[in-house]
């Protein structure tokens, strides 16, 4: 936690889709650039949803049992995928996408992309790869990484494992985050 203070007035503007929203002197370094306009921030939130899902959610709708209405994509290499992987996941190294992602994948099914972790873009280069080629495509964000530490079951090369769900990323006596 920092305890340097700015006693200088910063004029904040931001501007998005259009608008302009300023303010006088920003209070702190969180005001410094103004909130976007409602409507704005509802296009920009509701774009972000269209793009993402979480793991929970993926895990949640895989859980249900039947259909789900999309299929999940570990971008990952081979000694990534042995060391853990998401049940049910298809296996498709990014850099193979564009060789065999058509023989893999049916189009009209959207894929849900994953990769390491937020600290790990390959879902993120996986979806690109998948959108150029024609494909409706998600990524999961957390990755494996979240899907490991909410306690979600993963397979190995070893076979099936879970572990308990880290407390600061799933409620630890519910079923749901309630988000």
């Amino acid at each position: 936690m920092s305890t340097a203070t700015n006693t200088e007035p910063t004029t904040a503007t931001s501007t998005v889709a259009g608008t302009a929203a300023a303010t006088a002197t920003a209070p702190n370094s969180v005001l410094r650039v103004a909130p976007a306009a409602p409507v704005a921030a509802a296009a920009y939130f509701g774009a972000s949803l269209a793009f993402h899902a979480d793991v929970s959610d993926v895990a949640s709708a895989l859980a249900a049992g039947g259909d789900p209405g999309f299929v999940v994509l570990d971008s990952r290499s081979t000694e990534s995928w042995d060391q853990g992987h998401v049940p049910g996941a298809i296996h498709l190294p990014t850099a193979l996408i564009p060789a065999q992602a058509e023989q893999l994948l049916d189009k009209s099914v959207p894929v849900v992309t994953y990769c390491w972790g937020p600290g790990c873009n390959g879902a993120t280069r996986a979806a690109l790869a998948l959108a150029q080629l024609g494909f409706q495509v998600k990524e999961m964000l957390g990755g494996f990484e979240y899907w490991a530490r909410e306690g979600f079951a993963f397979e190995t090369w070893k076979g099936g494992e879970r572990r308990a769900p880290d407390p600061l990323t799933a409620p630890l006596d519910a079923d749901d985050c309630g988000c």
